[in-house]
């Protein structure tokens, strides 16, 4: 994939979580994809901040914008590549403290199939 596509991606899937969107995040991703959280790990420590495939995501993302119905990303900065894209964005929630967050999405043939969060 191109670094340009990557960056599409990634753009497009700011743009879906902000809107709460699930279907059209969720279409961004392989049918097996895996996502690594450490909200994850706090809210399901059963997962040790790792699900697998659409259907956990879904039930996790659903989750979050149900109980956190004004969270949402503001993005600082894309870094791709032709198989990545490293996103910085702060996580706003009304009533709680923003946070920094690094987010890599690996991109294989236009679907994300790995996601990982880091907090800083």
């Amino acid at each position: 994939m191109s670094t340009t596509i990557n960056l599409q991606i990634a753009k497009r899937w700011m743009q879906a979580f902000n809107e709460h969107n699930l279907d059209m995040l969720l279409s961004l991703y392989h049918e097996q994809a895996v996502h690594f959280s450490p909200k994850l790990l706090i809210r399901l420590p059963e997962t040790k901040g790792l699900i697998k495939g659409k259907v956990a995501m879904h039930s996790w993302w659903k989750d979050a914008f149900d109980r956190l119905p004004t969270l949402s990303y503001l993005p600082t900065n894309f870094i791709a590549n032709d198989s990545m894209v490293f996103m910085e964005y702060l996580r706003k929630v009304q009533g709680e403290e923003e946070l920094k967050v690094g987010e890599v999405l690996e991109i294989k043939d236009g679907l994300i199939v790995a996601s990982r969060v880091y907090h800083g």
